[in-house]
């Protein structure tokens, strides 16, 4: 009888095994309100690390973290026409506090440009308070229809950066900045994420913004996710809470604003880019357990040896967990760890102790074999290493092989039918055969140049359109 597999196929079913990889590898739970997630130990270890690396690349920048309130007055979101009227459908609105109607209902935090605006006229007042760099770590709320755990959820974290400046271009370049230094170089350094860097069209922007800049993905089923963007908002949020500076030259002008964010959709992308029918698999730059050290047997000098080598390689600088309950049977336990994508397992038994070896397993590529324990703590960090190149390598393979160049819309929404992305001239395309895509659930990404930079406008000459079906 064949044996029954822990995960379902992902050829089989995607969204079927994402559920089930959430599941299994221990990464969250549904909470008790439809949308909400309850997430466990591992699944916020990954956070914990993703949220680590990046507040210090945003610091690196000269950003500062600050605290803004969770509940924003309606009437703020109200001051600018575009924004409200594009986050109307997703917010959770409270009208009733202490047993009493609210005099003015507040809206939960689904974005927070507004509340720092409200504080940035207040704090703003001649240009040598400008560039104001500021960004916060929190959760926000958007009355999510079709609820996903990590990809689409009611309730998230995140962080949002707001800033102010003197200029257009100032606020411009430091839009493009966190795009390219902060987003890009995490996912692609740490996170191991191919992703393309392009410019959102009118019609997918953020709401209130002149320009939206984003990251997207490919995902292993072929769809692109969205990983995290970075907006230009111009003068429109200074304009609405008159947000001015007395300049140089003696005059009051409006501030040029900036907001960016990245969310804990980013454990969802790592589960989908890089997760096979074993599991997750983890890049070692990221992982909170680099390397798990299995005890085979419950001998006293196996559980010596496997707690020695632990030792060993944690003063060579890797992240180490010694599993030593062998109370637990050992196949039970070395599929958990694969399950959660642990980079290597080194395990040992008493057979290992006669030839003074370890057996290694690589997650990554795959494979087993032996290798003499005195050898392990020099050998390990460049083995991880290796498997850190290797998952951006083969993410981004898969991206060029799954991308097609095409001539017109049809070919572009079979492209995105079939699994994968398209590649179009904007000038084929344009927003009534953008228009067309999105009736078939398929969007426009972004927009890249003919050589994959970020284009300077909408309609520059020469510009291309990512197509693909979106999560």
């Amino acid at each position: 009888m064949a044996k029954t597999p822990v995960l379902t196929p992902r050829s089989e079913d995607f969204p079927r095994w994402y559920q089930d990889v959430i599941n299994k590898a221990e990464l969250a739970d549904n909470g008790p309100v439809r949308g909400t997630m309850v997430i466990r130990p591992y699944g916020y270890g990954l956070w914990e690390r993703m949220q680590q690396d990046m507040d210090a690349r945003i610091k690196a920048v000269g950003v500062q973290n600050a605290y803004f309130p969770l509940f924003i007055p309606q009437s703020y979101l109200a001051k600018e026409a575009d924004h409200v009227e594009g986050f109307a459908p997703e917010l959770a609105v409270v009208t009733h506090g202490g047993g009493k109607e609210l005099e003015e209902p507040v809206v939960v935090r689904p974005t927070s440009e507004t509340i720092v605006n409200e504080y940035f006229s207040k704090w703003v007042q001649s240009y040598r308070d400008l560039p104001l760099l500021i960004n916060q770590w929190a959760n926000v709320v958007r009355w999510e229809l079709r609820p996903r755990l990590f990809l689409r959820t009611t309730e998230f974290l995140w962080q949002e950066g707001h800033t102010a400046h003197a200029s257009y271009e100032d606020a411009r370049d430091f839009a493009a900045r966190i795009h390219r230094e902060v987003y890009a170089r995490f996912m692609e350094d740490v996170l191991a994420m191919d992703v393309v860097l392009g410019r959102k069209t009118a019609r997918e922007r953020f709401a209130g913004a002149l320009n939206t800049l984003t990251l997207e993905g490919m995902m292993g089923d072929g769809k692109a996710l969205q990983l995290g963007t970075s907006h230009e908002l111009g003068q429109n949020f200074a304009r609405a809470f008159h947000t001015s500076y007395l300049s140089k030259d003696g005059e009051q002008e409006l501030v040029w604003q900036t907001s960016w964010g990245s969310t804990t959709r980013m454990v969802g992308a790592l589960v989908m880019m890089h997760g096979d029918d074993n599991g997750l698999r983890i890049p070692p730059r990221l992982a909170p357990i680099q390397v798990v050290v299995l005890a085979i047997k419950g001998d006293d000098s196996v559980l010596a040896k496997v707690r020695e080598i632990g030792e060993l390689l944690t003063a060579a600088g890797v992240r180490v967990h010694v599993d030593d309950r062998t109370d637990t049977p050992f196949g039970r336990r070395a599929v958990d760890w694969e399950l959660k994508g642990v980079p290597v397992r080194v395990e040992v038994g008493p057979r290992d102790l006669e030839g003074g070896t370890a057996m290694v397993a690589r997650r990554i590529p795959g494979g087993k074999e032996p290798v003499r324990a005195e050898l392990l703590p020099e050998l390990l960090p460049k083995v991880l290493e290796e498997d850190q190149a290797l998952l951006l390598r083969q993410a981004r393979e898969r991206r060029k092989a799954r991308t097609t160049e095409v001539a017109t819309m049809e070919e572009a929404a079979e492209a995105a039918a079939a699994g994968g992305w398209a590649r179009i001239r904007w000038a084929d395309l344009g927003p009534e055969g953008e228009a067309a895509l999105a009736e078939r659930s398929v969007s426009v990404r972004c927009l890249i140049t003919e050589d994959g930079a970020v284009p300077d406008a909408d309609d520059a000459p020469g510009n291309v359109a990512i197509v693909a079906r979106a999560y």
